[in-house]
């Protein structure tokens, strides 16, 4: 299995079957290396409903027939949208053919805003536990620090989380080295920073302090067999 980071919050999988993208947020970033143009998936997984998580969902998702597994109201919208959908909830989890997914609680919030400016609320935000091939990633998306980060850990042997330590909107990297030790990832990686001036941060010095599996800052497009 290998696994890539394409800046913000995207995370690509690609399985001996499958490529799952995670929170394809391609063409608004600016420094991401994918063309949603061209970019193929299986499947899309989405921890809310933020624009800058669903991104290029809708054209790539159209483009590919590809599978949206997503939150329920989340889901529902895209559905709306003419979209393969699966909606799931927090503390459930479903075994596809692709592997297994589980939606923990993140606290944050979870709204799309349309082009016209209308908001749309897209339920609960989540965190995404994959299982595929007996290997078990943890992209736990835009989320403050809380106290189950431990027992997600306690109950799940994690191999590689993707932690956020942009600050001001998610955990910052004082908060994310604490969940990094709860979450007890054999490596962990940190997302959601410097995709704009007010969420810039050090990712080399977050994932040199990290002390609880390897910190692994990794450049956008850069991979690691799992």
């Amino acid at each position: 299995m290998k696994l890539s980071y394409h800046g913000h919050s995207i995370v690509k999988i690609e399985t001996n079957h499958h490529t799952i993208l995670i929170d394809p947020f391609i063409s608004g970033t600016g420094s991401c290396d994918l063309d949603a143009d061209m970019e193929k998936a299986d499947v899309i997984l989405l921890t809310h409903g933020h624009n800058d998580h669903v991104g290029d969902t809708v054209e790539i998702a159209k483009r590919n027939d590809a599978l949206v597994v997503a939150p329920n109201e989340l889901a529902n919208y895209l559905g709306a949208k003419g979209l393969n959908t699966h909606a799931m909830h927090i503390g459930g989890k479903h075994d596809f053919d692709f592997g297994r997914v589980k939606f923990t609680q993140a606290f944050h919030g979870s709204s799309f805003t349309e082009d016209d400016g209308t908001i749309v609320y897209t339920g609960m935000p989540a965190g995404i536990l994959l299982t595929v091939d007996n290997r078990t990633i943890y992209h736990v998306g835009d989320t403050g620090l809380f106290s189950d980060l431990r027992l997600i850990g306690e109950m799940n042997e994690i191999d590689v989380a993707f932690v956020p330590i942009g600050d001001n909107f998610t955990m910052g990297p004082e908060d994310a080295l604490i969940a990094a030790d709860w979450i007890d990832a054999k490596y962990v990686v940190p997302v959601h920073y410097n995709t704009f001036p007010l969420i810039e941060q050090d990712a080399e010095d977050f994932a040199a302090k990290v002390k609880t599996g390897q910190g692994k800052a990794m450049e956008i497009g850069e991979e690691m067999e799992l």
